[in-house]
Order: C-alpha cells, then structure tokens, then sequence
C-alpha cells in the first residue's frame, strides 16, 4: 500500500462528503467547483494554515503532531473508525519502513485454549478471524451455521472471498450488500493498520481484479468497526435466520477476534439453532 496515496484519498474523499452547511459555515450561493468543502474551508476549522493543510491533503503526515490529527478529526467530522484510521495512517507515516514491517502480526492459527473455549460455546455458533477476514477456527455449531462459506469453492475460508466471489453468498446474506460494503471498509481499516502484509495485499488485488463491486467500493476509502449487531442469514436447512452478533477481541492474540452469534431463547431462532447443534452432536454423528 502507498501511504502517502491512502493518506490524499482518505482526506479527499472525508472532505468531499462535508458540506458548508453541515460544517456550520456559510454557503453564499456560489456555484462550487468541489461536492463538499474546499480545502481552505477544512483548514479555517482546523486551525492551520492553507498551505500546511494541503500539504496533509498531499499525503505528507510526517511530523504532524496528535493536536493537529484531533483537529482534521473535528473538522472532518469523522466517527470512531476514521479516526483510528487516520492515527494509523499517520502513524505509518512516522515509522520506519524496517518499524512497520517488523510489527507483529496475527498468527495464521488459533491456540488450543482458544479452541477449546470455542468447542464449549455449543449454542453459540462462533468463529475466529484474522484482519483479513480469514477465518482461523470455529466450533460445531459455527461450521454448521456458515456451512455455505465453509463448503465454498472460492478457496479458503475467508469472509470477503466467499461474498464477494461465490454466488451463493447472495443468497445466504440477506442484507448482502449491507454485508459487503461493511467487508470492504474493515479490509480498508485493516490495511492502514497493516499496510506491509503481503497476504493482504494479494487478497484485496484477487478482490479488485474478480468483483467490480469490490472495486468501486474499495475507492470508496470508507471504514468501520463492527462490535455488535444483527446479522440476517438465509440457512439452507432451516431457513431465514436473525442472529445477534458479538465481536471480542482476543486480548492475548494480536490482531485476532471472536464473532459470537446468539439468538434468545424461546425464539425460532433459538430452535433452529438448537437444531442444527442437535445434527452436530456427537451422539448424531455415531
């Protein structure tokens, strides 16, 4: 990744979302040449000069100090992930390429604890993931209920590949394309705290040149982080299913995180699930 092309097109692209209005500046009517603010109008808010704010604009956040970064942060109006983002961008910025890359990265496998922490959560379908979306275990249940992204011929198990270029992902996401501009901003998210994995690197080429979709978005420059929520599947076996969601990082495991999903009791959900656990039991399995 380019650092200093990420850094131009993440504050163009915040930049050309903002109006005056929404800025609290005023609009005298003139016709204007940009969607959102000009850049002397993102300076006036953040209190620095033209000059300087264009040379951020430019890609340049080399010595930028953490009160200017909270500035753009206010003027631009940025959430929770663009902020963090934004930090990251700039903290690749200051680093040395040897610091970047030297970095630790996520392990390409889980630990048995963890494993077994997965195998006990048995009404629970649950996984773990990686930042590129790879998924690194599952229990039962969890395999059970993402069969369709398990038994995917778009190669291994990974979030972003099986929605992106395998057909059925359409079906089994209800709110599929909800889903995928979500996948694409975590990715986006993910490169700028990692922008030397080569791994990754690769991924988002494979998405780039296959899906389209995946293309469009991708310049986008949106992120997000994703926590809690719903998540709405079609299951082939027991129908349409809304399922609650929890994502934990795993604090001994840099980079790495849990996705739990859950449904109350007594809800159809709860006895589709209870279902498929009941298919996935050992006593059914002999």
């Amino acid at each position: 990744m380019d650092n200093r092309a990420e850094i131009r097109d993440f504050l163009t692209t915040r930049r050309g979302r903002i109006t005056p209005e929404r800025a609290g500046l005023p609009d005298y009517g003139s016709r204007r040449r940009v969607s959102g603010l000009r850049r002397e109008e993102v300076a006036l808010l953040a209190g620095v000069s033209v000059d300087y704010y264009t040379r951020l604009e430019r890609g340049n956040l080399s010595g930028v100090s953490d009160s200017v970064l909270e500035a753009l942060v206010r003027a631009l109006q940025l959430d929770d992930a663009e902020r963090a983002h934004l930090l990251d961008l700039a903290r690749t910025a200051n680093a040395t390429v040897s610091t970047v890359r030297g970095r630790r990265r996520p392990s390409a496998t889980i630990r048995p604890g963890v494993q077994f922490v997965l195998d006990a959560m048995t009404m629970a379908p649950a996984y773990v993931r990686n930042g590129r979306l790879d998924v690194l275990g599952v229990n039962a249940l969890g395999r059970a209920v993402f069969a369709p992204m398990f038994a995917s011929t778009a190669g291994p198990a990974n979030i972003a590949r099986f929605i992106f270029l395998d057909p059925a992902a359409q079906e089994f996401y209800l709110d599929w394309a909800e889903l995928a501009a979500d996948t694409v901003a975590l990715l986006r998210g993910e490169a700028g705290r990692d922008p030397y994995d080569k791994k990754l690197t690769d991924l988002i080429g494979e998405l780039s040149t296959r899906s389209e979709v995946f293309r469009t978005w991708w310049a986008a420059h949106n992120v997000r982080q994703h926590r809690a929520g719903i998540k709405r599947l079609h299951h082939p076996e027991v129908g349409d299913l809304a399922l609650g969601y929890e994502s934990m990082e795993l604090t001994a495991d840099t980079g790495l995180r849990l996705n739990a999903y859950h449904a109350a009791p007594g809800s159809p959900e709860y006895d589709a699930l209870r279902l498929l656990a009941s298919w996935t039991a050992p006593e059914h399995a002999r």
